[in-house]
């Protein structure tokens, strides 16, 4: 079967995902763009699971202050090289998280922070489960692992605080 090479590009430019990556997809899903996202998606889980155990030592301090200074974030998001780190992919990623902490107040960053008694909805309190702010239909979560399927590497949120005035 001939994929035109339009597909591909279309395909690419709503996946992120490369090429030959987009191109196998389309084939495997017989030209269907639909299967062709969803069988990118399931790779991309795959390859977000096998990187889970890699280090990541290096990448960047992202700090965001919202309009008027009243809503400051600070997160500090890792990947293994400081090749990937200093990747726009990378660094859209890191932006996006510290307005979502702004936006959102997480209370930590996973259910495993947080302490029993706090009573809090995981969905509300933890920022990898939250909805995202510019795709409610996807995680944080979902979003740090379509950024490990673009990059190939390893990504994780290690910290981050949000300060407010007045509160």
């Amino acid at each position: 079967m001939q994929i035109p090479t339009s597909a591909i590009k279309e395909l690419r430019e709503k996946t992120g995902a490369g090429v030959m990556d987009c191109k196998k997809a389309l084939l495997d899903a017989e030209g269907n763009m639909e299967k062709a996202t969803e069988i990118l998606h399931k790779r991309g889980l795959a390859m977000a699971i096998k990187k889970a155990d890699r280090t990541a030592n290096e990448g960047i301090v992202e700090a965001y202050v919202h309009p008027g200074g009243r809503i400051g974030v600070l997160v500090e998001v890792n990947c293994e090289t400081d090749f990937v780190a200093r990747t726009q992919e990378f660094k859209e990623l890191a932006h996006n998280l510290a307005l979502q902490i702004a936006a959102m107040s997480p209370q930590a960053l996973s259910s495993e922070d947080m302490s029993e008694q706090s009573g809090e909805d995981p969905e509300t309190a933890c920022l990898l489960f939250q909805p995202f702010i510019k795709d409610p239909n996807k995680t944080v979560q979902d979003i740090i692992t379509e950024t490990i399927a673009k990059v190939g590497e390893n990504i994780r949120v290690r910290r981050f605080i949000r300060f407010e005035l007045g509160c």
